[in-house]
């Protein structure tokens, strides 16, 4: 999708359209870039930078908190349409996914031809642009669609892989960060083409396994890393969890507590979404000076209950926090999943089978009325705008 969360924003606000505008929060706001439109990114402002920084490089830039809600809402539009068009999608981030058209000739036709039914209709039932790269693999599907931005589409040849990729930043290349990119800079490879220059020898010696990798990306291939099994492979998380980096520093207890409440609150709907109980919680908690602990602790038995991991999450903070040092970030993760049993042991009682109850109900109001609607007492005081973050161009983010 094309500056995905601007273009929700300009369906509600047409007036945004054609300027430079910055989503994820204020200009004066502690916090970093959600999204920018392509008019804010000639001056250089990008996904992921200081908020303060995007204001000095484009002040006349318009800033929007973004709505995450109707995020999700026109990411599930966008879906809908991708599986009109083919059985195997992978949505590889909220605004970014790959189609398998094998045999679906006979139904949408040739590559181009189904790409420009796709790209219309797209237009057509959500309003929004999309880009489209068509290759034989994931990988040169991601960068072809990179270079066809905005609403474009751009095909690759089978067998031209290599002179097309050749000229390219090896930065271009799906994985490959400011460090990689740095490392392999330092060795000569500054295009994409010079990884099949250089000995394979010395790209294991620098990088090991994905050294072998990068020399079968710069052929075009998804040699495994970013892109591993068949799309639309079901691929299921490790972790859930929610960050909050405070506007300002804080030692006020309450507020410290308040804000795990909340945190506590939107991990347990998304395990309930899923369906996981889980059986390891834990704590992030970043201090002033940006130092960072992390303690985690294994419940006897799995939970996806609000009041059971703030319980847990409440323990560690207690038991690490250094009182009256001030707080910049907290963070709340839980991890090691395991399936829902489909009924809840008699023994743990009626207690823990109303509260169960309880938070069911809860969830389907937060999804009528906004997360906003109901919430715990303690949470009172510690509510935040929820930042989401677009798919970063150059990484797609598969979540495992």
């Amino acid at each position: 999708m094309d500056a995905f969360f601007v273009s929700v924003e300009e369906l509600f606000n047409p007036a945004l359209k054609g300027k430079a505008v910055v989503v994820g929060g204020q200009r004066d706001e502690r916090g970093v870039v959600s999204a920018a439109s392509y008019e804010a990114r000639k001056f250089g402002v990008h996904s992921a930078m200081p908020l303060r920084t995007a204001a000095k490089q484009c002040p006349h830039a318009i800033f929007v908190d973004g709505h995450p809600e109707l995020y999700s809402e026109y990411s599930q539009k966008a879906r809908e349409v991708l599986h009109d068009f083919s059985p195997a999608v992978e949505m590889a981030s909220i605004d970014e996914a790959y189609l398998d058209m094998t045999g679906t000739e006979r139904l949408h036709g040739p590559p181009l031809l189904s790409a420009h039914k796709l790209h219309q209709q797209m237009k057509e039932r959500t309003g929004l642009n999309c880009s489209i790269g068509i290759g034989a693999t994931r990988l040169m599907a991601k960068i072809s669609s990179d270079k066809a931005k905005p609403n474009g589409i751009l095909y690759v040849l089978r067998g031209q892989e290599e002179s097309f990729l050749a000229p390219l930043d090896v930065g271009k290349i799906p994985g490959v960060g400011k460090v990689t990119k740095a490392r392999l800079n330092q060795i000569g490879i500054i295009h994409i083409g010079d990884l099949l220059r250089v000995d394979q020898q010395v790209l294991e010696e620098n990088f090991g396994k994905w050294g072998q990798a990068l020399a079968g990306k710069a052929r075009g291939e998804d040699a495994g890393a970013w892109f591993e099994g068949e799309v639309g492979e079901e691929w299921q998380a490790k972790s859930i969890s929610h960050e909050h980096t405070f506007g300002h520093d804080t030692a006020d207890l309450g507020k410290l507590e308040s804000t795990l409440a909340h945190l506590s609150e939107k991990v347990g709907r998304r395990l309930r979404e899923q369906n996981f109980t889980a059986r390891t919680i834990q704590l992030k908690l970043r201090y002033s000076d940006f130092s960072t602990i992390t303690r985690a602790h294994s419940l006897a038995s799995p939970t996806q209950m609000d009041t059971e991991i703030f319980s847990a999450i409440g323990k560690l903070f207690h038991g690490n926090w250094e009182r009256g040092r001030t707080v910049r970030l907290l963070g709340v993760q839980a991890s090691h999943f395991e399936d829902m049993p489909e009924q809840m042991d008699l023994l743990e009682g009626d207690k823990k089978q109303k509260w169960a109850r309880a938070f069911s109900a809860s969830d389907r109001l937060r999804d009528k009325y906004g997360d906003s609607t109901i919430f715990l007492a303690k949470t009172m005081g510690g509510t935040f705008r929820e930042r989401v973050h677009e798919n970063p161009a150059e990484k797609p983010d598969k979540k495992r």
